[in-house]
């Protein structure tokens, strides 16, 4: 476990100092580029004897590393926490229903409408996949991941209120997601449809009772706070929260990605206000920040490694093409058409819809859950489908959100200007 660490931090490490210094991308972004480009050439030298044993090398490590389980069980709970950290709740809370409603619902459509249009293309393409697998993979591709664009999305003046919604929804789908995707493995592994009562009894049992963690634990953390004013003490019991808070709930069986998102809303909204000294805020915020920027640097690398173990032929490159567009439609009327009807009462800016269907990015989670199937061809179909999406949505709609959005700001500011 010690080497594994040791490699990933490495490499991580010389990655980002690369990128930093001569391709200039986003962290994350470039970070995943070059680990992708290195590990493509490693299997091109390897085509024609010049690799040296790199490629069986990085294979071998690939192959020892569980990055399911490293995700789902080491990093999730320590990014949701970091993210959920640094919204403001009161800000938020004008756009509350919003955020309730993409997460929830949006979440929910989204998995369907992805799951029966893969299971409609497929058979067109000489692919076809149970409709199970389908609804699985719309599942796991359906949460989206704000990591790698909310940079972006900063850099180019994007309006606070799109800000809000993109993190806001992001955090909270993460934790519809994998519930969902919780339920229809069960469906999988038991061979037999639930009944209504028994799915919604579940389903509150997971989500309800994670939010309801979150709560006692999130209440606990900031009592704690209050009580001392002692920064090395308050930023180790936010880090205890994170990690017992998540081992809990694994013992629980409820959701620890939505325990971690409301602990870290309490935490970063009540427990800064009353419970923390400008000391503390500080060393909190800079310690969390830290943890934030390393995971995902971390995670973003072994992505762009991970392309070592996907599958890929003719007929499966033409059905993840196929995987990006019924993403993207889905996104498109799962959140965008409703944005799009519903503008004038959310009160946000011109072409908000199109900036949240360009700007879901899908990201590790998805990438987790997928390598989390029982093993098979039909596992094997849906990762390199997800993988696929993942790749496009971080290379292009990541690398060109920041131009829709200076599009749109440039365009709100010109009909402001007509008015």
């Amino acid at each position: 476990m010690l080497d594994i660490a040791a490699i990933c931090l490495v490499v991580t490490a010389l990655l980002s100092y690369v990128n930093f210094r001569f391709v200039r991308l986003p962290t994350t972004i470039g970070v995943m580029v070059i680990a992708m480009g290195l590990s493509l050439m490693l299997v091109a030298l390897s085509a024609v004897g010049w690799d040296y044993g790199l490629l069986g090398r990085e294979q071998a490590f690939l192959r020892s590393l569980d990055f399911s389980e490293v995700l789902m069980q080491g990093m999730l709970s320590f990014l949701l926490f970091a993210g959920a950290l640094h919204v403001d709740l009161s800000a938020l809370r004008k756009y509350r229903y919003t955020v309730a409603g993409l997460a929830l619902l949006g979440t929910t459509l989204s998995t369907v409408v992805v799951g029966l249009g893969m299971w409609w293309v497929l058979p067109w393409l000489g692919v076809p996949l149970p409709l199970l697998y389908c609804l699985l993979f719309g599942a796991l591709i359906s949460p989206t991941d704000p990591i790698a664009v909310m940079g972006i999305l900063k850099s180019a003046g994007a309006p606070k209120s799109l800000e809000l919604v993109i993190a806001g929804e992001s955090l909270f789908n993460d934790g519809v997601g994998v519930v969902l995707f919780s339920l229809l493995l069960g469906v999988l592994a038991s061979g037999g449809l639930p009944t209504a009562g028994e799915g919604a009894a579940l389903l509150v049992h997971e989500a309800g009772g994670g939010i309801g963690l979150g709560l006692v634990l999130g209440w606990g953390t900031v009592w704690l706070l209050k009580t001392i004013d002692q920064y090395q003490i308050e930023v180790l019991l936010t880090l205890a929260a994170v990690v017992g808070g998540y081992a809990l709930a694994a013992h629980l069986h409820v959701s620890g990605p939505l325990a971690m998102v409301v602990v870290g809303l309490m935490v970063g909204n009540g427990g800064r206000a009353r419970a923390m000294s400008d000391t503390t805020r500080r060393y909190v915020d800079m310690f969390w920040e830290l943890i934030d920027e390393i995971l995902n640097a971390v995670l973003f690398v072994l992505i762009g490694m991970e392309v070592l173990v996907i599958s890929f032929s003719l007929p499966l490159a033409a059905a993840g093409a196929a995987a990006v567009v019924v993403a993207l439609v889905a996104r498109w009327l799962t959140v965008g058409l409703p944005v799009r009807a519903t503008s004038r009462w959310l009160d946000l800016a011109p072409g908000a819809d199109r900036v949240l269907v360009w700007g879901g990015l899908r990201g590790g989670i998805s990438v987790a859950l997928a390598l989390s199937l029982p093993s098979g061809p039909a596992r094997d179909m849906v990762l390199t489908l997800t993988y696929c999406v993942v790749v496009f949505s971080i290379l292009v709609q990541g690398l060109s959100i920041g131009r829709l959005v200076r599009t749109a700001v440039r365009g709100a500011a010109d009909t402001g200007a007509s008015h």
